[in-house]
């Protein structure tokens, strides 16, 4: 890694401040989604052709205390930590230290029989790694029984081995879309068994500094275990946001980050000309083709056919969204609370007016 590979992303956002100029356009209609929605803190970054042209912080990052929220304040982004599990994945693949048709379990596997009891189903030694990231395996979706919302005492580890045990495949493998958020931890485990790194250490270092980020880490799973920067989190309608094990959520949804640093990460694996990705095309093409099983979603992210690609993310008192637009646009979307479906639906909308409309006065 060279200085001047990290000099690049800094200098592309190098203009950002935490009072931006104000879009009027924009500025309104987030702020009224925040009124609709009882939001109390928000921030954006959008970029257009690899710059940064908009960044706007919004409302408290601890009402309490009334601090508000700025570049550096870090949310759980959630599920949106998929997006970061795959580009890691893929990182390997490029690296040859792993193939995407790699079995997972069993004694050809690439975690062999380290979880659970023996012998294993066949089905489930059939799982590959591509299976794993387009939520494919034939079994625990998170319909009702996700596994990472039980047992909150164990380790990822017991838990793999605990659900291995008790919650067997329900299809064949590779037939049938489930999203499995313990399909994504499982994934995290395979990253630290090639890499010889934990899932945390090895996406800050694959992933995460080659685009000049520094601020994103796992997060912890109290307020007391609240890091530097991080924003409080409000729960609506009787959700309580800090009784879940957030960290063991690593590699499904445990990463915070601010917005900034997610438009950082999405310049970078966007498939656009500049700045350079971190990933070859042949990855982008790869992470963005979807399955058979499912035409919305390929390796880690949710694709359409005019070539967008997205995730969103959720947990109580928090949500998150990233989008690729085809003409040149990323942006990120974060909020320290959430509420029913058609919060998410206009959370999705947010922005897209903004970004089609050519007269938008974006700064250069």
């Amino acid at each position: 890694m060279t200085y001047s590979r990290i000099l690049l992303p800094l200098l592309l956002f190098a203009s950002l401040r935490s009072n931006a100029q104000s879009i009027p356009a924009i500025d309104s209609t987030v702020q009224a989604f925040m009124t609709q929605y009882q939001v109390p803190g928000m921030a954006i970054a959008i970029t257009y052709h690899g710059k940064l042209v908009y960044a706007r912080n919004y409302g408290y990052a601890d009402t309490l205390h009334k601090i508000p929220v700025n570049n550096n304040s870090l949310f759980r982004i959630a599920s949106v930590s998929k997006c970061i599990t795959a580009t890691a994945i893929l990182k390997l693949v490029e690296a040859k230290q792993l193939s995407l048709d790699n079995t997972v379990f069993g004694l050809h596997g690439v975690l062999g029989t380290t979880y659970g009891q023996q012998p294993y189903a066949p089905n489930l030694e059939k799982i590959t790694i591509r299976q794993l990231l387009q939520h494919t395996t034939g079994g625990w979706t998170n319909n009702g029984s996700d596994p990472m919302f039980m047992h909150p005492a164990m380790t990822a580890e017991q838990l793999i081995s605990w659900t291995l045990d008790h919650q067997p495949l329900v299809d064949t493998p590779g037939k049938v879309y489930a999203y499995s958020n313990f399909g994504y931890c499982v994934l995290g485990r395979v990253i630290e068994k090639v890499s010889g790194m934990t899932y945390e250490q090895y996406v800050k270092t694959a992933v995460l500094r080659p685009c000049g980020i520094t601020g994103m880490q796992i997060g912890g799973n109290t307020l007391e275990q609240r890091k530097s920067n991080e924003v409080v989190y409000y729960g609506q309608h009787g959700e309580q946001p800090y009784i879940y094990n957030i960290s063991r959520m690593d590699a499904h949804g445990g990463w915070i980050a601010s917005a900034t640093d997610l438009a950082r990460l999405l310049v970078h694996i966007d498939g656009f000309p500049a700045p350079a990705d971190i990933l070859t095309p042949a990855s982008i093409t790869a992470m963005t083709t979807a399955s058979v099983a499912n035409p919305g979603y390929a390796l880690g992210w949710a694709v359409n056919p005019y070539h967008n690609w997205w995730h969103s993310g959720s947990l109580p008192g928090t949500s998150a969204e990233v989008i690729r637009s085809h003409h040149g646009f990323t942006w990120a979307m974060l909020c320290n609370t959430r509420t029913d479906s058609s919060f998410f639906n206009d959370l999705d909308g947010l922005l897209w007016k903004a970004v089609n409309n050519p007269a938008t006065p974006w700064k250069e």
